[in-house]
């Protein structure tokens, strides 16, 4: 979606818009694949007119699989809550922001950076929920994390080094220069999509 489909004001082009509709007309169903959390890529995809039977959603950088044909998600790969703690830690611990979800907000513990948060939540349009602690207030395992820094990469690089070096579980790459993509290791956008294909899902 991001740099793609999308423009820079999160809009979709009039070329783009009919070569979508062409496709669809035609029989064809379209996979959107982003690093978005789900509510966020399904809210688009409705914006879109992708949310047919025959269209899916990969959400989450790949670690989340939605079938619209039938209104749920057919896979899902999740971090484990210990994983994700450890990674909270580290990140309070060289002051970067770190988040994470879960089926309804942007998690944040209140130490994380307010600024960073509201920017990423407007460009996603979601909400954000503060809590007080990672270690008590998740309710499930996270499908992500995401690191951010607007300002600089240092810390982000820095981030990045620690995880590879200390979390075999985890794969960690940049989507931009300032967001550090945490998830489980072997997922991606390109992965999702082979792991459809080993799925009972309809393509034409």
């Amino acid at each position: 979606l991001d740099g793609t489909l999308l423009n820079d004001a999160k809009e979709i082009t009039p070329g783009n818009r009919e070569a979508l509709e062409r496709t669809l007309q035609r029989g064809h169903g379209v996979i959107i694949t982003t690093g978005r959390p789900l509510k966020s890529a399904l809210a688009q995809a409705r914006r879109l007119g992708l949310d047919k039977p025959g269209c899916y959603t990969i959400a989450y950088n790949g670690a989340m699989v939605y079938d619209w044909g039938k209104q749920d998600k057919v896979f899902a790969r999740a971090l484990s809550k210990d994983s994700v703690i450890r990674v909270f830690e580290q990140a309070n611990k060289i002051g970067e922001h770190i988040q994470t979800y879960d089926s309804y907000d942007v998690l944040v513990e209140q130490r994380g950076d307010d600024e960073a948060v509201r920017r990423y939540c407007k460009m996603v349009s979601m909400t954000y929920r503060v809590i007080d602690d990672v270690h008590t207030d998740l309710k499930e395992d996270p499908v992500k994390c995401l690191v951010i820094n607007y300002e600089k990469k240092d810390g982000l690089l820095k981030m990045q080094d620690w995880i590879r070096e200390n979390m075999p579980e985890m794969d960690c790459f940049f989507s931009c220069e300032q967001f550090l993509e945490v998830v489980p290791k072997g997922m991606n956008k390109g992965e999702a999509v082979n792991v459809m294909f080993t799925l009972p899902v309809n393509f034409k």
